[in-house]
């Protein structure tokens, strides 16, 4: 998939477990784990913004678009 989730490497970074985010963020440890993992389909605005303001970062920081080798973009 062309959006890479660098969500474990900005909380390893900032020195702050699954659980502890999930809690300030107000989703479940489960959602948040999809997302960390890459296996979440969808992230909503709200969430990505209140995961940014948890860890002082910048959507940048969290996500990225890396094409497939099968893109002509």
């Amino acid at each position: 998939m062309p959006i890479v989730v660098d969500l474990d490497v900005v909380m390893a970074q900032r020195k702050i477990r699954l659980g502890d985010l999930a809690e300030e963020v107000g989703i479940t440890p489960q959602n948040l784990s999809k997302l960390k993992t890459g296996r979440a389909k969808a992230v909503r605005f709200s969430t990505l913004e209140a995961i940014c303001q948890a860890l002082d970062c910048q959507p940048g920081d969290v996500l990225r678009y890396e094409p497939d080798d099968g893109d002509a973009s």
